[in-house]
């Protein structure tokens, strides 16, 4: 029965763990509403930590009419550094949420095998709720840089290659940001609950 905290610990770790991966991918981040729709056709523009996307009816890139995606280079020395550290930030993340879950697996492994190795069972469970709150700061970081920026409509002065403006008239928080926070928060109960962990004393009695 001690185990089933432990047990929520690992279902909130995984599902915190995809959402962090997902909003990695997801190009939404910053949603950008621009007056000139001459090559940005619907007058809005996705900005993600990896590239930023349009519609277009020109042909503004090879063999592309609708959709425009311009990914960012490490020389785009442009690009806030919001948008890059959470480029890293976030494959940190990644990995550190998978370390937490194998050692929560380990964990597990061994207590309902009836492993009484205190030690071993404390320490995976200490480790892995040290891997989650990890993973939870390295997501807070970025989500509340970049929310913060969008709150306060900041600019990026992006290259003319990138067919964009560098001020929007308007910005508002894209998919992203709210998956991140969700993430953050499972992952934060995750390493909560880890840490909580208390290993089963077992008292023998005798009848007399």
């Amino acid at each position: 029965s001690t185990l089933h905290l432990q047990l929520a610990t690992f279902a909130l770790g995984t599902v915190g763990w995809i959402l962090c991966t997902v909003s990695m991918g997801i190009v939404e981040w910053r949603v950008w509403h621009v007056d000139n729709t001459t090559i940005i056709s619907s007058g809005v523009a996705w900005v993600g930590i990896w590239k930023v996307c349009f519609i277009s009816y020109l042909h503004v890139s090879p063999g592309y009419k609708e959709q425009f995606c311009h990914k960012f280079g490490g020389h785009d020395s442009s690009i806030p550094r919001e948008i890059y550290a959470a480029q890293g930030l976030l494959l940190i993340a990644m990995c550190t949420g998978l370390l937490g879950l194998t050692a929560t697996i380990f964990a597990l492994r061994n207590a309902y095998r009836g492993i009484t190795h205190k030690t071993l069972v404390t320490r995976l469970f200490l480790v892995g709720g040290f891997f989650y709150i990890s993973a939870g700061l390295c997501v807070l970081i970025p989500v509340s840089w970049n929310f913060y920026s969008v709150t306060h409509n900041q600019s990026i002065a992006f290259p003319p290659s990138y067919h964009m403006p560098s001020s929007p008239a308007a910005q508002e928080a894209g998919a992203a940001i709210p998956i991140g926070i969700v993430a953050v928060i499972l992952l934060l109960l995750s390493g909560t609950f880890s840490f909580s962990y208390r290993f089963p004393v077992t008292v023998n009695t005798t009848m007399k």
